[in-house]
């Protein structure tokens, strides 16, 4: 990532590196051949927001692009998201379109739909399609990508930064949806891309990624859908959607998932009362 990062044309470009408490991974290779680079070890994994919003606090710039490290950039990808968010002083936020590392022709993102209240589940424009320049123009998008995501300072103070509850998953999903509440538009942007190594860090179907994913989208639905709103949305998740879920994951054999999956679960009824599940940390 840092090696296509430093082949851009973008001439101005402040990089900030976060070891996420690696537990690995030796340090020295980045101090030696990217000097230029901020280096921040955390010392403990602070999760996904944590670890961003670190980088965020100590940013200068206007616009602040947080990017996944098992991304590859295109050398000219940075110029349309700045132009974007110049256009427009209402764009909080955007992301470029992404295609698969390991399937080099194929869509993962070209914009992302509303999360239904039902199922909390959002659908992405071009998924697992080739491209084929159907998706060649710029939408307003629900949410931004995770992956690669640009945002304004402006929208940081105004909104604060990512939640750290999630701790992985939904984190960015929430943010664009407080982004969008506060009034700013989300897009994606078509002249931009990069490429995707998708699930590299946890697994494609790991117990790490099956209890983080089901109880960060959970955990959206409790932060997001309020009050009357919610009464459906919750009885869909204690009727159908939970025991359809962990009877899927038994059928399958797949007992350690299942467990993950019902430790999701306990983690919402756990912290049914807990204040801390509708914080907004700032820097």
């Amino acid at each position: 990532m840092l090696e296509s990062l430093y082949l851009i044309t973008y001439p101005n470009i402040e990089v900030i590196v976060i070891d996420n408490g690696s537990p690995d991974d030796n340090p020295k290779i980045i101090h030696e051949k990217y000097p230029q680079a901020t280096y921040i070890e955390t010392g403990e994994n602070l999760g996904f927001a944590g670890a961003n919003n670190l980088g965020i606090c100590m940013s200068k710039g206007k616009y602040i692009l947080l990017i996944n490290n098992d991304t590859i950039v295109t050398p000219g990808f940075l110029e349309p998201l700045v132009n974007k968010m110049e256009s427009d002083p209402g764009i909080g936020a955007v992301s470029p379109k992404i295609r698969y590392y390991y399937l080099p022709d194929t869509l993962q993102y070209a914009g992302l739909t509303p999360i239904n209240s039902f199922t909390i589940r959002s659908r992405a424009y071009g998924y697992m399609e080739k491209d084929t320049g159907q998706h060649d123009q710029d939408r307003i998008s629900a949410y931004a990508h995770g992956a690669a995501m640009m945002v304004s300072r402006e929208v940081v103070e105004e909104v604060g930064l990512m939640s750290l509850v999630f701790f992985l998953y939904y984190e960015e999903l929430d943010w664009g949806f407080r982004i969008r509440k506060a009034g700013y538009k989300i897009y994606y942007v078509h002249n931009s891309m990069i490429y995707h190594m998708e699930s590299a860090a946890t697994g494609k179907q790991s117990p790490l990624k099956t209890y983080y994913l089901n109880r960060s989208r959970l955990l959206y639905m409790r932060r997001n859908v309020l009050g009357v709103k919610s009464i459906i949305p919750i009885l869909f998740q204690l009727v159908l959607a939970i025991p359809k879920n962990m009877a899927f994951f038994l059928l399958k054999g797949k007992v350690d998932l299942f467990r993950a999956y019902c430790r999701a679960v306990g983690w919402q009824i756990r912290t049914a009362f807990h204040k801390f599940i509708h914080e907004h940390p700032t820097c």
